[in-house]
């Protein structure tokens, strides 16, 4: 009887991925509190943080909460809106780059992927 093949499967979970994508393309926000998602409207906007980098985690801002919260919480942060096609063009080159290491690839989502690297 042989033994079952061991596979090795990697986890990539691109962390503030949002936020990272956004300093990467304006500079001048790196090492800056850096909030992603709806517009706080001087602490009266609806909606939630989409993310947040970790100098925003550093004064309580996580994802899910209400961007009024988050307004509170960190009134110096950089408040960004969420930008969709940036990120996909992002997450798409990631990937590729990604699964050209890996024997079988499945991308979840925008900001994470499973890559089987067995025979590496």
């Amino acid at each position: 009887m042989t033994s079952p093949q061991r596979r090795i499967i990697f986890h990539i979970d691109m962390d503030q991925f949002f936020a990272a994508v956004e300093e990467k393309v304006h500079p001048e926000i790196k090492r800056k509190p850096v909030v992603v998602g709806a517009d706080p409207k001087g602490g009266k906007g609806r909606g939630v943080v989409s993310t947040c980098n970790y100098e925003a985690r550093k004064y309580g801002v996580k994802s899910g909460m209400p961007i009024t919260k988050a307004w509170r919480l960190c009134l110096e942060a950089v408040f960004l809106p969420v930008n969709i096609p940036l990120y996909l063009q992002v997450s798409n080159r990631i990937m590729e780059i990604l699964s050209g290491y890996a024997d079988k690839f499945e991308s979840w989502g925008i900001d994470e992927a499973f890559l089987d690297v067995s025979s590496a």
